[in-house]
C-alpha cells in the first residue's frame, strides 16, 4: 500500500511539472503573438511558483503595461524574484530600472552590480552596458579598460551598438591599452565555466 501511494505522489508530480511546463509554453505563445492578457494570467500563476522566467516576463508586462496597467512597482517586484533566481534577463533589466531612474531614485551602483551579474553570465546586452557604466564612469571610477574589454564581449556577440562605443572609447586610449582590453576579453569565461 505504501509503495502505491509513493508511485501515485510521483506520477502525479509528474504530471504537475508537465502541466507547468505547458502552461510557461501557452504563456510565451501567447505574448509572442500578443495576447498579453492570457500570457499575464499564465506567468503570474508560474511566477507566483517561482518560475524565474516567467516572472521576467511578468516584470515586461508590469513595464510596459501589456495585459494589465502599468506598475513600475509591480515590474521591480517580478525583475528582482527573477534576478535573485539568477537569471540574466531579470538582472539586466533591474539594472535598467536603476540606471533609468525608472520608477525608483536612479542608483549607478545598484544598476552596476545587476549589470555585472548578467554580463557574467554572458548577456551581451548587460556586457555593454556595463561597459558603457565604466567607460562614463557611472558608479564606478571611470576605466577604459574594463570599458573596452566588457564593450569587446558584447560585439563579439554581434551587439552593434559595442562596436560602436568600441570606436568612441578607442580614441581616448593607448594601444597598449587596447591591447589589454583585447586580452582580458580573450580571457575572460563566462561564470561557473571555469
Amino acid at each position: 500500500m505504501l509503495k502505491f501511494k509513493f508511485l501515485l505522489v510521483v506520477a502525479l508530480f509528474a504530471g504537475c511539472v508537465a502541466i507547468a511546463h505547458a502552461s510557461y509554453d501557452e504563456a510565451k505563445d501567447a505574448y509572442d503573438r500578443g495576447d498579453y492578457v492570457k500570457a499575464a494570467q499564465e506567468f503570474k500563476v508560474l511566477a507566483e511558483q517561482g518560475n524565474a522566467d516567467a516572472q521576467c516576463l511578468l516584470g515586461t508586462l508590469y513595464a510596459k503595461g501589456r495585459g494589465m496597467p502599468k506598475n513600475n512597482a509591480e515590474a521591480l517586484r517580478w525583475y528582482r524574484a527573477a534576478a535573485e533566481q539568477g537569471n540574466a534577463k531579470g538582472q539586466y533589466y533591474l539594472a535598467v530600472i536603476f540606471d533609468m531612474g525608472d520608477g525608483v531614485p536612479r542608483d549607478y551602483a545598484e544598476a552596476l552590480k545587476w549589470y555585472r551579474k548578467a554580463a557574467e553570465q554572458g548577456l551581451a546586452v548587460a556586457q555593454s552596458n556595463l561597459g558603457a557604466m565604466y567607460g562614463l564612469g557611472q558608479g564606478v571610477p571611470r576605466d577604459y579598460v574594463r570599458a573596452c574589454m566588457w564593450l569587446n564581449l558584447a560585439a563579439e556577440q554581434g551587439y552593434s551598438e559595442a562596436q560602436n562605443c568600441i570606436e568612441a572609447i578607442s580614441e581616448k586610449m593607448t594601444p597598449d591599452q587596447i591591447a589589454e582590453a583585447r586580452r582580458l576579453a580573450k580571457e575572460w569565461k563566462p561564470r561557473g565555466t571555469e
